[in-house]
C-alpha cells in the first residue's frame, strides 16, 4: 500500500480471534485448538430507509451502536462456538451454507437487549449514587453532575480492572490490542505483515474504549445544561429518569465527536481531546503475540477480499 487509506474500518476482539467489518462483510478470523485459520463471513444487508439513517448525524450514532451490538454478536456466538472444537469432533456430514434465521435474529436479539440493559445500568445506577450519598452535601445540580460522571469512571475503570485479571479476559484484551495494531498499520498505508504490523500502537482513537469515556464527559455537560436551562430534577427518581430519556441525546453527540476527535487527532492542541478514550485503552488492550497478530491480519485481509470483490464467492456462514 503506498497511499494512505481514505477507507475507515472498525473491528472488535472475540474469543481466540479477531472480526472487522467492511463495506459489504464483516470477517472473523480465530485461531482453533489444531493451529488453523477458520474464518466466519457474514455479508452486510441493509435496508434503503436504514442506509439513509446512517448518513444523518446524531440519528447515525444510535444506530451504529445498535448494529454493532447485533452484529458483534453474532461473530462472538461463532467464535465462542468453534475455537475449541477438537478435529476429530467435526460434524461427519457436509454443512449447509444456509443462515439458520432463527438462531441468527436470536443472538442479534440478546446482544442488543445486553447493550441496553448495560447502559441502562450504567446510566442509573451512578446517578442514584451521587444523589443518595452527596445529594444533601453538594447541593448544587452542575457539581452534582460532576460527582456523577465521576462515579461512572470508577465504576467503569473499576470493573474493566476486576475482570482484566481473569486469563481468559487478558487473552481477548491481547486480540483487542492485535485489531488496533492492523487498523493503525493500514490507516499508514503499510503493507499488513506481522513484522510491520507489530510495530504500530495498540492504541486507537476510533475505539469504543474512547466512545465510553466520551459518553461520560459529554454526559455531564448535556446533563448539566439540561437541568440548568430546561428541567431541574425534583427527586432521585426524576434525575434517573431524565438520564435515561437522554441516553440516546447522549449516544447520538458522542458518536460525532469521536468522529472529531479522529479527524484532528495529527493537529497539536486538538489530538488531546482524544487521550481520555486512549488512557481506558491501557486497561482494555495489551500487547499481542505474532500468532495473534497473524490472526488479525487474516481476518483483514478476507475482509477486504470480499469487499474488493462485486461477486464473491458464496461466505462461509457456519
Amino acid at each position: 500500500m503506498s497511499n494512505k487509506p481514505s477507507q475507515m474500518y472498525g473491528g472488535q476482539a472475540v474469543v481466540e480471534g479477531v472480526m472487522f467489518g467492511g463495506r459489504n462483510y464483516s470477517v472473523t478470523a480465530i485461531r482453533r485448538k489444531n493451529n488453523n485459520i477458520e474464518y466466519y463471513e457474514l455479508p452486510n444487508k441493509e435496508s434503503t430507509p436504514l442506509k439513509v439513517l446512517k448518513k444523518v448525524p446524531f440519528l447515525r450514532g444510535i444506530i451504529a451502536l445498535i448494529q454493532s451490538a447485533a452484529n458483534g454478536s453474532k461473530h462472538l456466538n461463532f467464535s465462542t462456538e468453534r475455537f475449541d472444537v477438537e478435529p476429530e469432533e467435526e460434524p461427519q456430514q457436509e454443512e449447509s451454507n444456509t443462515v439458520n434465521l432463527t438462531m441468527i435474529v436470536g443472538v442479534a436479539l440478546v446482544g442488543v437487549l445486553s447493550l441496553i440493559f448495560g447502559k441502562v445500568l450504567f446510566t442509573a445506577l451512578p446517578a442514584f449514587l451521587a444523589d443518595i450519598l452527596f445529594g444533601k452535601l453538594v447541593p448544587n445540580q452542575f457539581f452534582n453532575n460532576l460527582i456523577e460522571g465521576a462515579i461512572k469512571i470508577l465504576i467503569l475503570f473499576g470493573y474493566i480492572m476486576a475482570i482484566s485479571q481473569a486469563p481468559f479476559i487478558k487473552r481477548l484484551f491481547q486480540y483487542h490490542g492485535a485489531e488496533h495494531k492492523v487498523i493503525n498499520a493500514y490507516e499508514a498505508g503499510e503493507e499488513l505483515t506481522v513484522n510491520n504490523v507489530r510495530s504500530y500502537s495498540r492504541y486507537h482513537y476510533r475505539c469504543g474504549s474512547s466512545f465510553m469515556i466520551l459518553t461520560v464527559i459529554i454526559g455531564v455537560i448535556i446533563y448539566s445544561l439540561f437541568n440548568y436551562y430546561i428541567s431541574p430534577y425534583e427527586s432521585i427518581w426524576d434525575r434517573v429518569l431524565q438520564r435515561l430519556a437522554l441516553i440516546p441525546v447522549v449516544v447520538g453527540v458522542s458518536y460525532e465527536a469521536l468522529r472529531l476527535t479522529n479527524r484532528v487527532r495529527n493537529i497539536a492542541v486538538l489530538k488531546w481531546l482524544g487521550v481520555p478514550g486512549v488512557w481506558l485503552q491501557y486497561l482494555t488492550t495489551k500487547e499481542p503475540d505474532n500468532a495473534q497478530i497473524e490472526v488479525s491480519i487474516a481476518a483483514f485481509k478476507r475482509m477486504s477480499e470480499l469487499d474488493s470483490n462485486k461477486n464473491p464467492a458464496v461466505a462461509s456462514l457456519r
